[in-house]
């Protein structure tokens, strides 16, 4: 234990308090994609989530996201103040009806950033981590450039959806489970760097909220003095995400 400058007590170690966001969450504005596509829709890129479930709280306009799991097709609407969230596997597509706007809240802080989705390609773009690569990752350029690459990536993404949905209407599930094979093989090179982000984020916090639960059960209540007050204003905004323009926060 320790002594501050004012002479107050704190505690040292894990009890002491995880600074990220609450639960090791992410959190960003995203203003949903208004670019057609070939099906008439308006909006984002699908994908799926590895390890990441994902929530949304919708602050403006309307549309809805569509999802696809091994239980089926589903349209879920969104419209302000609608709060929705999936599991990992859930392949979603937010479709913008009218000014979609949603704050994006994201399971493990870090782990979306580092690469934590797969987008629904054609198979033939699914075979190893080089030709995915090029295919989604948006390369630097100016914002037009920019942006005409995130529009032919959504695109061929939507492709892919297209076809999976329709043969699991179809009775087929081969395709969506030959995907989700694919999508383990292209991020298995990353998952040491993934658990070494998870064990100082998530598992961190949880083990923190443990030490302190312990030294409450045993009446010690200094880690409270070590409170703290946290803000940020976007580190970068107007990003071209998989589902739109992104403001995302350094946490």
């Amino acid at each position: 234990m320790t002594t501050s400058r004012t002479g107050s007590s704190t505690s040292t170690g894990a009890a002491s308090g995880f600074a990220g966001l609450p639960g090791a969450v992410a959190v960003s504005h995203l203003t949903v994609y208004d670019w057609e596509a070939a099906d008439g829709l308006r909006g984002g890129t699908p994908h799926l989530h590895l390890t990441c479930s994902e929530g949304y709280v919708v602050i403006a306009g309307r549309g809805a996201v569509q999802t696809l799991t091994a239980e089926g097709f589903e349209s879920t609407p969104l419209e302000p103040g609608a709060l929705v969230w999936f599991t990992p596997g859930t392949i979603h597509r937010l479709v913008n009806e009218d000014g979609l706007r949603i704050v994006v809240l994201m399971q493990n802080n870090g782990l979306p950033e580092a690469g934590d989705a797969v987008l629904t390609l054609p198979p033939e773009h699914l075979t190893d981590p080089e030709t995915y690569g090029r295919l989604v990752r948006v390369p630097e350029g100016t914002e037009a450039e920019q942006a005409a690459f995130a529009r032919r990536r959504r695109d061929l993404a939507v492709e892919g959806f297209a076809a999976l949905r329709a043969a699991w209407d179809a009775g087929d599930e081969k395709p969506l489970l030959d995907f989700h094979r694919a999508a383990g093989a292209l991020v298995a090179p990353r998952l040491a760097d993934w658990r070494a982000r998870w064990e100082s984020g998530a598992a961190e916090a949880s083990r923190q909220t443990g030490a302190q639960l312990d030294r409450l059960t045993e009446g010690d209540a200094a880690h409270l003095a070590d409170a703290r007050v946290h803000a940020r204003l976007p580190h970068a905004r107007g990003k071209f995400g998989m589902c739109g323009r992104l403001d995302t926060y350094a946490v």
